[in-house]
C-alpha cells in the first residue's frame, strides 16, 4: 500500500528537548571553503539514505519533494542500505549529494572498530530534521503500573525480568540499556530478528517489556494487549498522548530519542549549507509537512547545523558510555 494511503491518528508537533539545551559549536571540517552558492544547484540532487520503508525513508522522500520545489531542480532519494554513509563520505561537497541518517551514523563506530568513516571528520551537518521517541511498554500480566513500580519490581527480582529487542544498537535496544543503567536494575535482554518479532514476543507474553517506537505501540495499548508506562523523551509527546516521561515518572534525567539528521560531505561551502538548511527547516515546519510527518510517527524539528552537531556529540558521549559499560558489540 502506498505510504500516503496509510491512515494514522492525527498528532501535533512538540519541540525536541535536546535542541533547547544545545550550545553553538562547529565541526572543524565544516564550512572551510570560500562561501559561494551562485548557480546552485546545477544538476539533480541526491539524498542518500538507508533501506526503503520506515520513518527515515518517508522523511527523505517528503523532504525531497520540498527541496525539488524550492530549488527548482530534481531531488531523488537513493536507498543504499548500510553503504549509504560511505557513499556520501566520499562524494564531492558541492551540495548535490546529501545523507539522511539516524543513529547508525554515530553509533556504528561505537559498536565496531573497523568503521571507515568518522562522523565529525567526514561530514558537514545541515539540520536535525525530525525525531521520534520510544515508549516503555510492559505485558499486562506484569505487576507494574508505573515506572516506579517497574523499577522496584526489577530490583526485588534481579535477573528475572527481561525485555525484547531487535537489532543491536537500535534505539529500542539502547533505550532499554540506558534504563537499566540509570535504574540500577538487572533486566535481561532477549534478542529477536527485528523489532516486529520482538513486539510479537511481548504481545504473546514471552517477555516482560520493550521500548518500541511511539508509532508502533498505540494499537496494542488501546486494545489492552500492552500497558504503556511512559515516553522516553525529556518532554511529553503528542505521539504518545497521556503518557508521562520516564524522567518525570520515576527516573530523573532519563532521555532517549531517535534523531534523524541531514548531512553533506566534509568541507562543504557555508553558503550551500545555509541554503539547504533554510529550505529544509522551512519545509518541515510547514503545517502540511508537519501533519504528514507526525502521521508517520515523526516529530518535525528543523535545527541549525550547529545544533545537529551538538546533538551528535551528546549522543556519542552518552551512548558510548552505555555501550562500553554493557560490553555491547556490533553484530
Amino acid at each position: 500500500m502506498p505510504r500516503e494511503q496509510i491512515t494514522m491518528r492525527p498528532v501535533h508537533m512538540i519541540a525536541c528537548a535536546c535542541i533547547a539545551m544545545m550550545q553553538p559549536s562547529l565541526s572543524s571540517s565544516a564550512h572551510t571553503q570560500t562561501p559561494s552558492a551562485s548557480g546552485y544547484p546545477t544538476r539533480p540532487i541526491r539524498i542518500v539514505t538507508a533501506e526503503a520503508g520506515g520513518g527515515g525513508d518517508f522523511a527523505a522522500r517528503l523532504i525531497a519533494q520540498g527541496l525539488s520545489t524550492a530549488l527548482n531542480q530534481q531531488v531523488i532519494v537513493d536507498n543504499r542500505g548500510i553503504t549509504a554513509i560511505e557513499i556520501v563520505a566520499k562524494a564531492q561537497p558541492d551540495g548535490h549529494t546529501l545523507l539522511l541518517n539516524s543513529g547508525r551514523l554515530w553509533i556504528g563506530p561505537l559498536l565496531k572498530n573497523n568503521i571507515p568513516y568518522d562522523v565529525l571528520r567526514d561530514f558537514t551537518p545541515v539540520t536535525l530534521a525530525v525525531s521520534t521517541p520510544n515508549v516503555l511498554v510492559v505485558h499486562p500480566s506484569l505487576a507494574a503500573k508505573s515506572v516506579q513500580e517497574l523499577i522496584a519490581l526489577a530490583k526485588t527480582r534481579p535477573g528475572q525480568l527481561n525485555y525484547s529487542t531487535g537489532t543491536t544498537g537500535a534505539t529500542s535496544h539502547l533505550a532499554a540499556e540506558l534504563f537499566k543503567a540509570m535504574a540500577g536494575a538487572n533486566i535481561v535482554r532477549i534478542t529477536y530478528k527485528g523489532n516486529g518479532p520482538a513486539l510479537s514476543a511481548l504481545l504473546a507474553g514471552e517477555v516482560h517489556m520493550m521500548f518500541p517506537t511511539a508509532s508502533g505501540y498505540s494499537p496494542h495499548a488501546n486494545s489492552g494487549k500492552l500497558r504503556a508506562l511512559a515516553v522516553t523523551g525529556s518532554v511529553t509527546s503528542a505521539l504518545a498522548p497521556g503518557l508521562p516521561t520516564v524522567s518525570a515518572a520515576g527516573l530523573p534525567g532519563y532521555e532517549s530519542i531517535s534523531i534523524i539528521g541531514i548531512f553533506m560531505p566534509a568541507k562543504a561551502t557555508s553558503a550551500i549549507v545555509s541554503r539547504l538548511n533554510e529550505e529544509i527547516v522551512r519545509f518541515v515546519r510547514l503545517p502540511e509537512s508537519r501533519e504528514r510527518l507526525l502521521n508517520a510517527g515523526l516529530e518535525p524539528v528543523g535545527s541549525t547545523p550547529q545544533q545537529l552537531l551538538v546533538a551528535v556529540k551528546s549522543e556519542t558521549t552518552k551512548l558510548g558510555k552505555i555501550i562500553r559499560d554493557a560490553g555491547i558489540t556490533g553484530e
